[in-house]
């Protein structure tokens, strides 16, 4: 089929598991444009791609309000995100200028609460420190900590702390949860919602799941580190906004906290004069939560799959703003 849609792609699952959701692309007539590096683009760098693009296969770049309507973005018509997190998109400057925005909730939780509780067990157990002695040649044995009926405490207790809850269910551990909405999936489960401060002082690992508003920002900074216990772990595989990275460093050094185990950054990739890459006890992974290959392949069909529905004319599923279907700036046309 000829080509008369530009994708921009700069999630970089497009070039392994979702191969497959690339040859969807173009085989519905779509041109798919790759950037030099699948590095989180800022603003400008993200500006200059997107010249003549309908479409983008989203990674989490900086959509700025700015670059949605710069003149490069004028033949933009959807912004389908390859995940759940979409605090780098303007979604009310899309809207207003009738870009649609979709992304992919529910394809990721499993993965990523495998991968939560991989770091949980992997930090507690000093699985990390074993291995870099044993490359290294030596044989160098840590006492760590139990987790069998310890304390959880959940951060943010939606779809993903929720699937987290359910596995240290198996493992006989009191769960608490700190969210606004309480939701019943979690209550079934035992969890029992509490003030920040009480599952801070309360629990033996801490693990962060909130989403970033300007309520939750540095959520967990050296205030919230101090109430926790001495022998205690933070984990976060939800969201680098969330925590003061400074802060973190700090307490870890001055053994604040047993330990911590960490996934998402304030900046990506983690600058490599960071006070994080000289931290004690800190288990480190580069944002690869949701990096499961059968789930990685589901959540790039479904990315893919969003932008053939608006070019076709049809409404795409788990669309993020429905409210701009009814503006009169929508640049799609329906069929």
């Amino acid at each position: 089929m000829e080509s008369d849609w530009i994708v921009l792609a700069t999630a970089s699952a497009i070039k392994d598991v979702g191969q497959a959701s690339a040859e969807m692309l173009v085989e519905a007539g779509c041109d798919i444009r790759l950037p030099k590096t699948f590095q989180t683009h800022p603003a400008a760098a993200l500006q200059s791609l997107l010249t003549g693009v309908q479409g983008i296969y989203a990674g989490v770049d900086d959509f700025s309000a700015e670059v949605l309507a710069s003149d490069e973005a004028a033949n933009l018509q959807i912004i389908s995100r390859w995940g759940v997190g979409y605090d780098s998109i303007d979604v009310a400057a899309a809207t207003e200028l009738g870009i649609v925005i979709t992304y992919t909730p529910g394809l990721l939780d499993e993965a990523v609460a495998d991968y939560t509780f991989a770091l949980l067990l992997g930090v507690a157990r000093r699985i990390h420190t074993g291995h870099l002695s044993m490359h290294a040649g030596g044989w160098s044995q840590q006492w760590g900590h139990d987790v069998y009926g310890k304390t959880l405490g959940i951060v943010g207790c939606g779809r993903i702390g929720t699937a987290v809850a359910r596995r240290a269910s198996g493992f006989n551990m009191r769960l608490l949860a700190y969210d606004p909405f309480p939701n019943e999936a979690g209550q079934e489960l035992g969890v029992e919602f509490v003030p920040l401060e009480t599952l801070l002082r309360q629990s033996d690992y801490v693990s962060l799941h909130a989403a970033v508003t300007p309520e939750t920002e540095g959520l967990i900074s050296a205030p919230q580190l101090q109430l926790m216990k001495p022998d205690s772990y933070l984990i976060n595989a939800g969201r680098g906004a969330l925590m003061n990275e400074t802060d973190l460093a700090a307490c870890l050094n001055d053994h604040g906290i047993a330990g911590a185990a960490v996934d998402t950054y304030q900046v990506e990739p983690l600058p490599l004069d960071h006070p994080l890459h000289s931290s004690e006890n800190l288990l480190m992974s580069p944002h690869q939560a949701s990096f499961a290959a059968e789930t990685g392949q589901r959540v790039s069909h479904a990315c893919a799959q969003a932008i053939i529905d608006l070019k076709q004319g049809q409404r795409p599923q788990l669309v993020l703003n429905p409210e701009v279907f009814e503006s009169p700036n929508l640049r799609a046309v329906l069929a």
